[in-house]
């Protein structure tokens, strides 16, 4: 199959598949194993010196991860993947591949708000600064806090919640300027409807946990290397590739695996010693959810700006961050890059503020009420008291971040059920006394306490979980 071309729906489902010979499965196995057996002494000596590909142990390599690592590699037309324990780990692993102490991130300022924290505060104590590009659009931003210890770009290509597109070629043809690569972060638009490597990015991240898994039942981040960027043209600058390695017999990462070199030196000395492994059998969910990837991501993005479009008709609304809409000021980009929708992730602002939104949340009934996206239910969030509340009211204000916007991930409900729950919260919030929350949906005390929040009181979320 590697020799044909295929569509992207085959390729879910077909993509990396490797036959079992031992039993004619069709589905892969869960390789539940921590270790994995040696034929006899030479074997174990040589899968240890790199010189037979046999699988040692989990946290370096398990044959369902592997599964889902090369069919994910395909999809978004990298060279090879890292299946890691979540996105956040996804991220980290990505950044530590290239960065070290005194190096220098320019990101986009729109980014998820876990990111935005391992930037500046983990990464910040080991040496690591981040600039933030106020306006992504804005290339000639992007290229004036270059310096000269800039190692590399970061940004997503939707962003959530404000549905703010990247210009992905953009950025990465200034990204190659200053000599460095453009790091994607495809969570929310999934190479069914872009594939950042195509214009220009050079690593792709994602949480797995959201679109590619899609049920909401388990976590995963994957790296992709597109094997893009050369590491050899300023060796000098990218020392930890360039340089010989005594455990590659006095070759260089590059030299050895020319261009693999990033994603194995972030596969075999980061992410195999920070130990950030996913569970086979999440593996295994990620996979499953994976095969049906295009079919739930066109309907999402249906749904989506069909109900974008009933919001932006509403005059509780003051404004819908949806690309998909013709008034975005993102709309140019959406169509450039995102011809098949512009996603299922976005936000609307009501007039009402705080309050409003309150009324609202706690009206609708389909609408999920969690801190979770791209799941196959439509889940709602009030992004000023969670997922910024660690953000100040003038940083919020300057990102767009009102006290009246609400965040939405659009399901594959029946959009017709979807809208009729969002008109339920319009007539909460319209009536006089606003007087229409879980009070009129619970029947009892016993469901009232299992909707409760189960973290401690004392526990404060600094960011989206």
């Amino acid at each position: 199959m590697a020799d044909d071309e295929h569509g992207f729906a085959t390729e879910q489902v077909h993509g990396g598949f490797e036959p079992d010979a031992g039993h004619g499965a069709r589905v892969p196995a869960i390789h539940m194993s921590s270790g994995f057996l040696f034929d006899d002494f030479d074997q174990a000596r040589d899968r240890f010196a790199g010189t037979d590909d046999g699988y040692t142990y989990t946290r370096l390599g398990n044959p369902t991860n592997a599964d889902v690592e090369r069919r994910v590699a395909l999809l978004e037309r990298g060279v090879e993947s890292i299946l890691v324990g979540s996105g956040q780990a996804a991220a980290t692993i990505a950044f530590l591949g290239i960065l070290q102490a005194g190096d220098h991130v320019v990101s986009a300022r729109s980014i998820y708000e876990g990111t935005r924290g391992l930037l500046v505060q983990n990464l910040g104590r080991l040496g690591i600064e981040v600039d933030f590009v106020a306006n992504a659009r804005d290339l000639d931003e992007w290229a004036r806090l270059v310096r000269p210890n800039t190692k590399a770009f970061f940004a997503e290509t939707i962003p959530n919640p404000k549905n703010d597109v990247l210009d992905i070629t953009g950025v990465a043809d200034t990204a190659h300027r200053a000599g460095v690569p453009l790091i994607v972060d495809n969570t929310l638009a999934t190479p069914y409807l872009v594939r950042p490597v195509e214009h220009g990015a050079d690593i792709v991240v994602h949480s797995a946990s959201k679109f590619l898994s899609g049920h909401g039942a388990g976590l995963g981040g994957v790296v992709v290397d597109g094997g893009t960027f050369d590491w050899s043209a300023s060796p000098e600058r990218w020392s930890h590739l360039t340089s010989p390695e005594r455990s590659l017999g006095g070759q260089s990462y590059v030299e050895r695996y020319g261009a693999r070199a990033y994603v194995v030196f972030a596969r075999d000395v980061v992410a195999s010693r920070i130990g950030p492994t996913p569970s086979p059998f999440n593996a295994f969910l990620l996979r499953q959810g994976i095969e049906t990837l295009s079919l739930r991501v066109e309907r999402h993005s249906a749904n989506a700006l069909a109900v974008a479009e009933f919001l932006d008709q509403q005059p509780d609304v003051t404004s819908v961050d949806h690309a998909g809409l013709a008034s975005s000021p993102y709309h140019d980009l959406a169509q450039r890059y995102l011809p098949r929708g512009a996603g299922s992730v976005f936000a609307f602002t009501l007039a009402g503020g705080e309050a409003a939104a309150r009324t609202f949340i706690d009206t609708v009934q389909l609408f999920s009420r969690m801190t979770h996206l791209g799941d196959v239910r439509s889940l709602i969030l009030h992004p000023a008291t969670t997922t910024h509340a660690g953000r100040t009211p003038e940083e919020r204000a300057d990102q767009g971040i009102d006290d009246g916007l609400i965040r939405l991930s659009v399901g594959i409900e029946d959009v017709a059920d979807l809208v009729r729950d969002l008109e339920r919260g319009f007539a909460a919030v319209r009536s006089a006394d606003g007087a229409v929350g879980l009070e009129a949906r619970v029947e009892s005390a016993a469901d009232l306490a299992s909707l409760t929040h189960a973290v401690p009181q004392d526990h404060v979320i600094a960011e989206e979980l």
